[in-house]
């Protein structure tokens, strides 16, 4: 007679998870079992996540500002800190702004920005194919996605009409992207992490570009480290942009925003 193993309980999978190292055991419980299809699907998540997947690719999303954002393989997972990037964006945006979200990874910013403005013009671009399409699959009908190397995909009538570039680019340095717990280290793509020598390479493409792709008025936000920061606000100002940093203790965020004068 063929045995069938009992239905995971909640103190099971607490169990689990914590040998597994989940810090948040009993928050990833309620998760695996309020998203799981029946109890094998709810099974062969926990094998998943014991196994050292993202929480966020085994859940096939990520919350960010209110909103589930789909995610899977391939594709760098929108951390809680970066909504602080996101407010601040919203408190300097006009109506119906003329949005970008470069490096857009999911497209998680710019529809975030999106949903809070309501009447936007959206563009995205990744240079990811597979952050493409996840993107593409978050954004859907807000607004457009594009393939491509930083500002290179965009149409060119963008120029000088942008009211808020979103560039969450990558910002750890290469020699500290192998000291990323393994999560990140071995299952998002390295382009979203490596930002270079000392961590700044690619946003310092972002700044020599900004001012041509800005408004009058329009901000270029950055997000950094705390030990970036004044690095990345002197390389925003000497482009012409004022430059400031605002800071969350909250969520241990900050960003260096540049506005370019009217």
């Amino acid at each position: 007679m063929q045995e069938f193993a009992p239905p995971l309980t909640f103190s099971t999978l607490v169990t689990r998870l914590r040998a597994a190292g989940c810090v948040f055991a009993e928050d990833e419980a309620e998760l695996l079992l309020s998203t799981a299809a029946g109890p094998a699907g709810l099974a062969a998540m926990l094998e998943r996540r014991v196994a050292g997947l993202p929480l966020e690719h085994v859940l096939g999303w990520a919350e960010f500002c209110g909103l589930r954002i789909e995610v899977g393989p391939g594709v760098f997972v929108p951390r809680r800190r970066t909504e602080f990037l996101v407010r601040q964006a919203a408190a300097l945006a006009p109506e119906r702004a003329v949005v970008v979200d470069l490096c857009c990874g999911t497209g998680a910013l710019g529809r975030a920005l999106a949903e809070w403005l309501g009447e936007v013009e959206l563009h995205a671009a990744d240079v990811e194919p597979a952050a493409v399409r996840w993107a593409r699959r978050n954004v859907g009908g807000r607004g457009t996605v594009y393939e491509g190397d930083l500002f290179a995909p965009l149409p060119r009538s963008l120029r000088g009409r942008v009211d808020v570039l979103l560039a969450n680019v990558p910002y750890v340095p290469t020699e500290d992207v192998e000291l990323l717990p393994a999560e990140a280290r071995i299952h998002e793509p390295r382009v979203a992490l490596d930002g270079g020598g000392d961590g700044l390479d690619v946003m310092r493409r972002v700044v020599a570009e900004a001012t041509g792709w800005l408004a009058p008025g329009g901000s270029l936000l950055v997000e950094t480290s705390e030990r970036q920061a004044a690095r990345a606000e002197e390389t925003v100002g000497s482009s012409g942009l004022t430059a400031r940093v605002a800071v969350s203790d909250e969520l241990y965020a900050t960003v260096v925003i540049g506005t370019r004068p009217r």
